[in-house]
């Protein structure tokens, strides 16, 4: 069973940074894909970032140049380094395990403040 451990969110002003990581355990990491999704105020899930095994990612346009994916497959950790943070990043951002079947973390609070 896959568990995945997200932390890392709080309260920043806009134009502020955010480092979110996500622990994994009970599945083998290094070669699946990962993920972040967010969810804001009454509005649907997105996919904002994904990085393959080899490493290679994809941003949401809303996002690309201010965050960046990575994974630490030794720590068995995947990262989102979140930059120039806006007030419409303001959301609980989750770290999935994509394939299927998905896996869910419990989501971390990231709040911008104007």
């Amino acid at each position: 069973q896959v568990q995945l451990v997200e932390s890392g969110g709080g309260l920043v002003q806009a134009g502020g940074s955010l480092r979110l990581s996500c622990a994994a355990s009970g599945t083998i990491f290094s070669i699946k894909t990962m993920g972040w999704y967010r969810q804001a105020p009454g509005k649907q899930r997105e996919l904002v970032a994904s990085i393959t095994s080899s490493r290679n990612t994809n941003y949401a346009e809303s996002v690309k140049g201010r965050f960046t994916i990575s994974r630490d497959n030794a720590k068995y950790t995947v990262y989102l380094q979140m930059n120039s943070l806006k007030a419409e990043d303001t959301g609980v951002y989750y770290c999935v395990k994509l394939g299927l079947p998905l896996s869910w973390g419990q989501g971390t609070q990231v709040t911008v403040s104007s």
